[in-house]
């Protein structure tokens, strides 16, 4: 039986809107307002970059998109649905930055309880615990205490955290902080391959030429979204060579 013409028409949209959409959103700690009237959307199956200095807004904005935040105004809604709802927990993968691990279980203890929260159990925990390890660099390290781990390594271990559940859609705070060129290079290749299987993936950053790794990018300064739209379309736009000279001239700062 063919689905009626309402039917299609809603599981049409359902595959059409934003993976993360964000309406008119502000938000204050205290009497400091971080974000003023916030208004964008993530495209499914996309590389999103959101890019400004630290104390620009992007962490504030990250947190609202994973529930975890409340909005002062306004509203997020995540795969279409409206933001906090305890349900969409499984379908997000969340790197903050600071490392939420347990220091004094191992990096394999840490990735089996954080594994169990998302139901996974049995071999298919085991193989995705060595899949993940072996992303970020940390297979000889498994048995080791995380409060044994460099800086760094925590941070491959908060990665491989976020990754270990193959979650909908991938929030990413200033996730290759302190990790080495060459594993960044592999990490950066591992966000593509996720992207091409239809994840969505927000990553936040002030890197420069991390930016340009990005399907599109929305630039943000002092809580503002001063521009959105991909790095070539960006840099057409403001008729800069570089993504830094456009941040610049979209901040209205002249040389």
């Amino acid at each position: 039986m063919d689905a009626s013409p309402a039917l299609s028409d809603s599981l049409s949209d359902s595959l059409t809107d934003p993976a993360i959409r964000v309406q008119g959103v502000s938000k204050s700690y205290g009497k400091k307002e971080v974000l003023h009237g916030i208004d964008l959307d993530v495209r499914r199956g996309e590389i999103f970059g959101l890019l400004g200095p630290s104390g620009s807004g992007k962490t504030t904005l990250v947190r609202l998109m994973t529930g975890i935040d409340r909005a002062a105004t306004g509203e997020v809604r995540l795969l279409g649905e409206r933001l906090p709802k305890l349900s969409l927990f499984r379908q997000i993968g969340y790197m903050a930055q600071s490392d939420a691990l347990y220091l004094e279980l191992t990096g394999k203890e840490n990735l089996e309880f954080f594994a169990s929260l998302f139901g996974m159990s049995g071999s298919v925990r085991r193989k995705r615990i060595e899949e993940v390890m072996e992303l970020v660099d940390l297979t000889p390290h498994l048995d080791k205490p995380a409060v044994a781990y460099s800086g760094g390594m925590r941070r491959r271990l908060s990665l491989a955290v976020a990754l270990i559940h193959r979650p909908a859609v991938l929030l990413l705070d200033e996730p290759t902080v302190g990790i080495d060129p060459v594993l960044r290079q592999s990490i950066w290749q591992e966000l593509y391959a996720l992207r091409r299987t239809g994840t969505t993936i927000v990553i936040t950053t002030h890197v420069m030429d991390e930016a340009d790794k990005c399907d599109r990018l929305g630039m943000i300064r002092d809580g503002s979204l001063i521009a959105v739209g991909s790095p070539a379309e960006l840099l057409e736009r403001a008729n800069a060579a570089t993504i830094e000279e456009a941040f610049l001239h979209y901040g209205g700062v002249r040389p």
